[in-house]
């Protein structure tokens, strides 16, 4: 019965991620844990392959459109692997309720972070690839922060690479959001590798079927973009988000207590 959530979930994440260019991964662990029954260190880790599977396909709209910064993506993307790998081993000794109250704060910083983007996209854009790329120390500090993140928490970070890619590599907001996906990959793939001989049982049949509507939504998500406003878009993906962070905060934060 639980698997009659995957393809609206799949297509809600997949979606979210080619319209919004980041952002959508973020719901992929909530929806494994509470509509899908996974224990959260499953779903964590199953995140990760569907995270990445769904940026490696939609990456390529972005790399015949010429928007994928090769280079710069692989650079940023191995600079973030110690990050990944670090925050696969912290996240291992974290207990379940802790590691969903966390990622339910998680989820209001997106939310707040994704609000501010859209009061100041413009100025913030223009401001940022005036002022060109940052030195190499705050590269390595932006990388592997974004990877620390994804490491920890099973999730693509899209909404801090692209920020990171303009603020940081002084990247235009359509070469960041195609780049974005391809260090999403990257760093998905690290994490994934690194919780390899944990002991961490998954259910492919479950992953493989999410992943797949997650592709397929992600190939839409261009299309929906197109007919819906990028501004009513982001509205009601915010809403979302702070729906979903207080649910699981509600859910888990007693389990502390207990």
């Amino acid at each position: 019965m639980t698997l009659l959530w995957v393809v609206p979930l799949g297509l809600l994440v997949g979606i979210a991620l080619g319209s919004l260019g980041g952002g959508g991964s973020i719901l992929t662990v909530p929806a494994l844990v509470y509509l899908l029954g996974q224990a959260p260190a499953a779903a964590t880790t199953g995140s990760l392959i569907i995270v990445g599977l769904t940026s490696l396909a939609g990456m390529v709209p972005h790399l015949r459109k010429g928007t994928v910064q090769v280079s710069r993506g692989l650079l940023f993307g191995v600079l973030g692997t110690v990050g990944a790998v670090v925050g696969s081993r912290l996240a291992a000794g974290v207990p379940a309720a802790w590691l969903l109250t966390v990622f339910s704060g998680l989820m209001l910083v997106v939310a707040f972070l994704m609000a501010r983007r859209l009061r100041r996209r413009t100025p913030a854009t223009a401001a940022a690839q005036a002022s060109g790329p940052a030195g190499p120390v705050r590269v390595v500090v932006a990388a592997t922060a974004v990877g620390l993140l994804t490491g920890f928490f099973g999730v693509g970070g899209g909404f801090a690479v692209v920020p990171a890619l303009v603020l940081v590599l002084g990247l235009s907001m359509p070469a960041a959001v195609g780049t974005s996906l391809l260090v999403i990959a990257i760093n998905s793939a690290t994490a994934l590798a690194s919780r390899a001989g944990a002991g961490i049982a998954l259910d492919w049949t479950t992953i493989g079927a999410f992943a797949a509507v997650a592709v397929v939504g992600s190939l839409l998500g261009s299309r929906v973009a197109a007919r819906v406003s990028p501004r009513t878009l982001s509205i009601t993906f915010i809403a979302m988000l702070v729906a979903v962070s207080a649910y699981m905060a509600a859910a888990s934060i007693p389990l502390l207590v207990a």
